[in-house]
């Protein structure tokens, strides 16, 4: 990363040599203005008012104008200011961390130290972490004298920019005025539900669904150009309200329902892929039996409990069938084994029964 600031924080006489890098970033995808008839890019121009020239940069000032007068100031002047050159962040105190609003918070920067010797840099560390402290700062960057709040995340510092106290709005609804009447089962009822939508948070099961469609359209124009038909590409959407109205008790109780069918569902899944292990030797004998090939990729999950049902039932179909045919196998060959006896006492009653042939003699004849 590149350093935007160098500088110190100090306190007391301790002074703490660091370095601000910008802590975010955006994702949005960049846009230009273009003329919608033929695609050319949109340029604007710094133009006087009073003499009607295009300005450049280097002629350029900045000025007050309180409606009556106005104050031209020149880059020079700005940089005279002694606050400008101010290169340190002072901490002023240090405050507990909970006490501190998160409407007041601006962007963040990652503090680097700036030194061989971090000494400096992990003592603070590891004091603010260890005292549960954050420090109240106040330094200037890009011409602004800003406040922030020093803390502590990981194993680095972070400066947490924060609004002036006169920058935080009022919040003033007259309609907050009036009292409501919230019943005791209606209180139950919102915090069943808030119960059931409970969950430890974890920002990487987010996504900006917006740039991801934006994305996904740029790539689906780049594709197939003007004629990119947006159903297709996107889909529609059913609008599953209806205009229908619900009371508060009605939308609560139907949100609870939603809720726990849904976290059901899931637990079903979790809970028949973590048995599918058990069944995957017998399925994958049928299968190498029936010459299937299996795919080990984590998309063909479902694909492979199906296939282990049927697997199932063909072997369990492919058994009765063996069985069957077993069964008729020794029938068969019990009918031959008496059918052969029948026929070896048959040639036995036929032997007894025929009479003996009496033997023939030769008759010797005169010589």
């Amino acid at each position: 990363m590149r350093a935007i600031w160098t500088g110190a924080i100090t306190f007391g006489l301790v002074n703490v040599p660091i370095k601000l890098y910008s802590a975010t970033e955006s994702h949005d995808v960049r846009l230009h203005q273009v003329h919608g008839a033929d695609g050319g890019r949109i340029r604007y121009q710094r133009r006087c008012e009073i003499c009607d020239e295009v300005v450049q940069w280097g002629d350029i000032a900045k000025a007050y104008d309180d409606g009556e007068q106005t104050v031209v100031l020149s880059d020079e002047e700005l940089a005279s200011l002694p606050v400008e050159k101010n290169r340190e962040i002072d901490v002023m105190e240090f405050v507990p961390s909970e006490q501190i609003d998160p409407i007041m918070m601006e962007k963040s920067y990652f503090v680097g130290p700036d030194s061989k010797s971090t000494k400096s840099y992990q003592l603070l560390r590891q004091t603010l972490e260890e005292t549960d402290r954050t420090a109240i700062v106040s330094f200037t960057l890009r011409q602004k004298s800003r406040l922030g709040a020093l803390r502590v995340r990981g194993d680095v510092l972070v400066l947490q920019g924060l609004l002036w106290d006169d920058e935080v709005r009022a919040a003033d609804f007259p309609e907050l005025e009036q009292s409501a009447r919230i019943s005791e089962k209606e209180l139950k009822m919102s915090a069943a539900l808030v119960d059931s939508f409970s969950a430890d948070f974890d920002p990487s099961g987010f996504s900006d669904e917006y740039q991801e469609e934006l994305t996904k359209l740029i790539e689906a124009k780049l594709a197939e150009g003007d004629a990119l038909d947006t159903e297709k590409t996107f889909g529609t959407k059913d609008d599953d309200e209806g205009g229908e109205v619900l009371d508060l008790m009605e939308a609560l109780r139907r949100s609870v329902e939603a809720s726990k069918k849904k976290r059901a569902g899931g637990a079903v899944e979790e809970k028949e892929a973590a048995s599918g292990g058990g069944a995957s030797s017998s399925a994958a004998d049928d299968d190498a039996d029936s010459g299937d090939d299996a795919d080990s990729g984590d998309g063909e999950a479902k694909p492979k409990r199906a296939s282990r049902a049927s697997s199932s039932s063909r072997s369990s179909s492919t058994s009765k069938a063996a069985a069957s045919k077993s069964s008729t196998t020794k029938s068969a060959a019990a009918k031959s084994s008496t059918a052969k006896t029948t026929a070896a006492k048959s040639s036995t009653a036929k032997t007894t029964a025929a009479p003996k042939r009496p033997a023939k003699t030769r008759e010797k004849k005169p010589a």
